[in-house]
């Protein structure tokens, strides 16, 4: 690929994070709303979210592997474009769905064809140098967080004039960036990189497997997946918990969500570096882990809807958990074996994806009938808070017996 591929390729890189994650972020306040539409009573909307989460998150699973692994041999560019369009297919056969059924089946292949972030960062590995990628890599995380800021506000302002419009919306941004990518985006991989397929031996069971093989750092992954399981219990309860106990409509998830985006970039964005001046980066990690423990029990006991944003503000030191540990998980790794402590990590969050609806949506069913205010409703956020303190213990018992390690990783 030529200086001027290049040139074209990273700028569209960065807009398909973008507009994945404003797709994902248009649709988060209004898809229960919708799938409450074809239900009769809280609990079986908190049932059928959950379903339709896990449909979706036990689909890409399985197929994200598939994925890569066939962008190794056909190349990035006909991958990327099979997951836009698809996505696009899969937002606008959403909107007109008219039985949950069809929108259950429409989320499972939305989630087998989507492995867009995943093919994007093989891209930019792909278009360059070692010495820029880092930095390539964090325009990127701009990208996404920015996305995750614009989506939910775009989301809830759509869908409080019409349940449809946001996926409507989010059909037509990623049909535009196909044919952007259709008629612009050149091919990263040469053909003198690209290795055989082999379905035998693609599966999501590799690189949770080789877990295991991570000594010295194997307690630090746990809490990782502790609290990434945590996280996305939050992400499947947010909507339903906040319209079951503060009667909140898609505009007011999508301004909480918008909070949400606002905070995570502005602590991993700016103030990362100032706590990493003055704060050990176990100790960093530590604070983080106690807060968000409390933030979590604030998130189910708070009795009024505008304490939510309060916490989400207090909470500030729990947005720098998972950067400040994989930090400390890279820096303690051998250096050859970055790509798979990072692909171990992807895969925990994938597990965690398919659990929390597991988890989180049943607890809320039980506590859906409960009037208005009532603090039973937030068990599902208690549950939350338990993971979140069994990952605190452990990690503070692996950052006292590891104190050298640890101060190294700093």
């Amino acid at each position: 690929m030529g200086a001027t591929g290049r040139k074209a390729a990273m700028p569209f890189i960065m807009l398909t994070v973008l507009i994945d994650m404003m797709s994902i972020g248009i649709i988060a306040p209004v898809l229960p709303k919708l799938v409450g539409g074809f239900m009769g009573s809280a609990a079986d909307t908190s049932f059928a979210y959950g379903a339709v989460q896990v449909a979706y998150a036990l689909a890409q699973f399985f197929s994200a592997p598939v994925l890569g692994a066939l962008s190794d041999r056909y190349g990035r560019r006909p991958i990327l474009l099979l997951g836009l369009f698809g996505m696009a297919i899969n937002f606008f056969v959403t909107a007109l769905a008219t039985a949950f059924w069809t929108l259950l089946v429409v989320r499972m292949v939305g989630g087998m064809l989507c492995a867009n972030v995943a093919v994007a960062n093989a891209y930019v590995a792909d278009i360059t140098e070692a010495k820029n990628r880092a930095r390539n890599y964090g325009m990127l995380g701009a990208m996404f967080g920015l996305g995750f800021i614009l989506g939910p506000v775009t989301g809830g302002l759509l869908g409080d004039h019409n349940i449809h419009w946001p996926f409507f919306a989010a059909g037509a941004l990623a049909l535009l960036n196909g044919l952007y990518g259709y008629f612009i985006l050149p091919e990263s991989l040469p053909q003198e990189r690209r290795r055989t397929f082999d379905l035998k031996g693609v599966h999501p069971f590799a690189a949770v497997a080789r877990l295991r093989e991570f000594k010295g750092v194997e307690s630090l992954i746990w809490v990782i997946g502790l609290s990434t399981l945590a996280q996305f219990i939050l992400h499947t309860c947010w909507m339903l918990y906040t319209e079951f106990k503060f009667g909140w409509s898609p505009r007011d998830n999508g301004m909480s969500l918008f909070v949400v985006g606002l905070m995570a970039v502005l602590v991993q964005g700016g103030l990362m570096r100032q706590f990493q001046k003055y704060i050990p980066a176990p100790k960093l990690a530590s604070i983080g882990l106690i807060s968000s423990t409390l933030a979590f029990i604030g998130y189910g006991a708070v009795p009024h809807g505008w304490m939510m944003y309060v916490v989400v503000c207090a909470n500030l030191f729990g947005y720098a958990v998972n950067p400040t540990i994989q930090a400390i998980i890279s820096n303690a790794v051998d250096p050859k074996r970055q790509g798979e402590s990072m692909g171990a990590i992807s895969s925990i969050n994938s597990v965690a994806a398919v659990l929390a609806p597991l988890l989180g949506a049943p607890v809320l069913a039980t506590v859906s009938h409960y009037p208005q205010g009532d603090w039973h409703i937030g068990m599902p956020f208690f549950l939350c808070a338990a993971l979140q303190a069994i990952a605190a213990w452990v990690g503070i018992r692996y950052f006292a017996r590891q104190h050298p390690l640890s101060a190294a990783a700093a």
